[in-house]
C-alpha cells in the first residue's frame, strides 16, 4: 500500500495516468479505512472499533516494571497489561478471520516492517494527499 502510493507519487511524467493515481489512493484510504475499524474491527491496538487488547508483544504482555514477568503473564487470558498504542497488528488470515489471541503471533505480532509502511501511509492520509473521486 505505502509503496504502491509513493511510486504513484514519484513515477516519471506519463508513467502513471491520472485515472490510476486516483484509482491507487482510493484502495489505499479503502485499505487504511479496514485497517481502523471501519468494518467493526480496528486492527490497531487502543484505537478505533473493537482494537486487539492482547497484541504478540513481550513488553506488553508483562506487569508493571519492577515485577517479574513470567510465562504465566504470558500465557494469561487477560488483555496485556500495557497498552501498545498505534501499533499494527498482523491481522487476518485469507478468509478475513481474525483471533486476538497472544499465542497467534502471525495474526497478532507486531512488527516493525509492516507498521513502517502503515506509518507511511498514514502520513500521507494526514497530508491529503489521499484525494480520492467517485469511481
Amino acid at each position: 500500500m505505502f509503496l504502491l502510493k509513493a511510486y504513484a507519487d514519484k513515477a516519471p511524467n506519463g508513467a502513471v495516468t491520472a485515472a490510476e493515481k486516483n484509482s491507487i489512493n482510493c484502495m489505499v484510504r479503502q485499505q487504511l479505512g479496514y485497517i481502523l475499524g471501519n468494518t467493526g474491527r480496528s486492527f490497531v491496538v487502543g484505537y478505533g472499533v473493537n482494537p486487539p487488547p492482547r497484541p504478540h508483544h513481550r513488553d506488553s504482555s508483562c506487569p508493571p516494571i519492577g515485577q517479574e514477568c513470567s510465562w504465566n503473564d504470558y500465557n494469561s487470558p487477560n488483555p496485556n497489561p500495557h497498552t501498545l498504542f498505534g501499533a499494527l497488528v498482523g491481522g487476518p488470515n485469507r478468509e478475513d478471520t481474525y483471533k486476538d489471541d497472544r499465542n497467534g503471533y502471525i495474526m497478532n505480532e507486531v512488527a516493525t516492517d509492516y507498521n513502517a509502511g502503515f506509518t507511511g501511509a498514514l502520513a500521507a492520509a494526514v497530508s491529503n494527499s489521499l484525494k480520492c473521486a467517485a469511481q
